[in-house]
């Protein structure tokens, strides 16, 4: 019996690194493909069966198959505790960039005015960014936002010259700091912070030999079970999207909901 065992990678990706930022992977998940086919020799007029005892074999292929699913289920869990961040980081985001358009009317024009037009931008920002996460619009965001933020606390500190004491100068800069704190998170968490490299490979690795364990498996059993292998291996490469998926929501697959950011932006270009 000889297996033939055909493994294409389901990922694709490419890593650029520029100075002081990332551009993270925008091509990811081409395809998912693995298929196992055996192919029986004979020798003579004479089939070769049943000369090896799948009986050890079967103890491996369960303990591949059972690393394999704690390897899935150890990454998934990393992938969606940071989903769940993701999410935190929205809602706070809503949150402070309400309180700093409250609070910007409790400093004096132009800042007043200033202010709200920038934040009410920031806001559109934030909704173009998830609609279209490209490197190119992604570059672009960051840069805007940025130069938002700095605008912001420009006026902060011109504020706090005119008037250290002032109580409503205080708050604004306070809700400023926290937009600025917020966004940086946000950035972090969804654009940089990334399943390590090395787990990625050990997964791969693991869910290789495994599948391959699998086949051989079959192939000595004297069946071909072509379909079965065609689901287990549909099985575990969906979970490993999924995982990608929520590794890299610049892709569009998993998406937050943006609801309360595009609420947001309806109630303050309403004012």
């Amino acid at each position: 019996m000889i297996l033939i065992v055909y493994f294409q990678p389901f990922i694709h990706g490419q890593y650029q690194l520029y100075p002081n930022h990332w551009n993270v992977p925008y091509s990811i998940f081409q395809y998912t493909d693995t298929h196992c086919c055996w192919t029986e020799i004979r020798n003579g007029d004479q089939e070769k069966k049943g000369e090896i005892n799948d009986s050890p074999i079967g103890s491996v292929v369960g303990a591949a198959l059972g690393l394999l699913a704690f390897m899935l289920a150890f990454t998934f869990q990393i992938v969606d505790s940071r989903y769940g961040h993701r999410k935190e980081l929205l809602l706070e985001e809503v949150t402070a960039i309400r309180r700093t358009y409250l609070q910007a009317g409790l400093v004096p024009e132009p800042y007043r005015s200033s202010s709200r037009n920038l934040l009410t931008e920031y806001t559109q920002l934030r909704i173009e960014l998830a609609k279209d996460a490209r490197p190119a619009e992604l570059e672009k965001v960051k840069t805007r936002s940025q130069h938002i933020l700095d605008s912001l606390w420009d006026y902060s500190e011109k504020l706090a010259s005119q008037d250290r004491s002032s109580e409503a100068y205080s708050l604004y800069t306070s809700s400023v700091n926290d937009l600025v704190d917020i966004y940086n998170q946000r950035i972090t968490y969804t654009f940089e912070y990334r399943i390590p490299t090395a787990i990625l490979l050990v997964l791969f690795i693991i869910t290789l030999f495994s599948m391959f364990l699998l086949g051989f498996q079959f192939g000595i059993s004297g069946s071909k079970n072509s379909i079965l292998a065609v689901f287990i291996a549909v099985i575990f490469s969906s979970v490993m999207f999924l995982i990608l998926a929520l590794d890299r929501p610049e892709t569009g697959i998993m998406k937050l909901n943006q609801s309360p950011i595009t609420t947001l932006y309806k109630q303050l270009h309403a004012k």
